[in-house]
């Protein structure tokens, strides 16, 4: 039994285009990899046609499980949701206690979390330690260095 994923339109779209780029270019040029080492001769003694079989079930491994992680996505309808607390496409804008350091961050979902443009996962620490808070609460999280409590400040869309 797999877990469902929820996505944004956009991470769901970029996952299905990624799944057809896979098995529209990668999966023929696999075949055609195999069928080219195939053709150098003894296949018994032949690492190139060993190479390229083990390549393809990789490919069709990973295809696999994208079709799956398809199966059980879930679209979340932004408008619907509650700003009163933190939940997964929430943006937070948080305060560390420590430093004063403030910071907005956007959950996501695993796969469309990317650091650099805000978004971290809901199954990060910091993403799993604000989930259910309110503005105003401060959310202690254990991150590898310790406990880090920050100051929630503001919940958007």
């Amino acid at each position: 039994m797999s877990k469902v994923s929820y996505y944004t339109l956009e991470g769901l779209k970029k996952l299905r285009e990624e799944l057809n780029h896979l098995k529209d270019v990668e999966r023929p040029k696999a075949s055609q990899a195999i069928a080219e080492a195939r053709d150098k001769g003894d296949l018994s003694e032949n690492a190139e046609y060993d190479a390229a079989k083990e390549a393809q079930g990789m490919l069709e491994m990973k295809i696999s499980k994208m079709e799956e992680t398809l199966a059980n996505a879930r679209v979340i309808d932004e408008s619907q949701l509650d700003t009163s607390k933190v939940l997964a496409l929430s943006t937070v804008k948080i305060k560390n206690q420590l430093n004063g350091m403030e910071m907005t961050y956007t959950l996501v979902a695993e796969s469309e979390a990317d650091l650099a443009s805000g978004k971290i996962s809901v199954n990060s620490p910091i993403g799993k330690g604000l989930l259910g808070k309110s503005v105003g609460d401060i959310a202690e999280i254990q991150v590898p260095s310790g406990i880090m409590k920050f100051d929630i400040l503001e919940i958007s869309r």
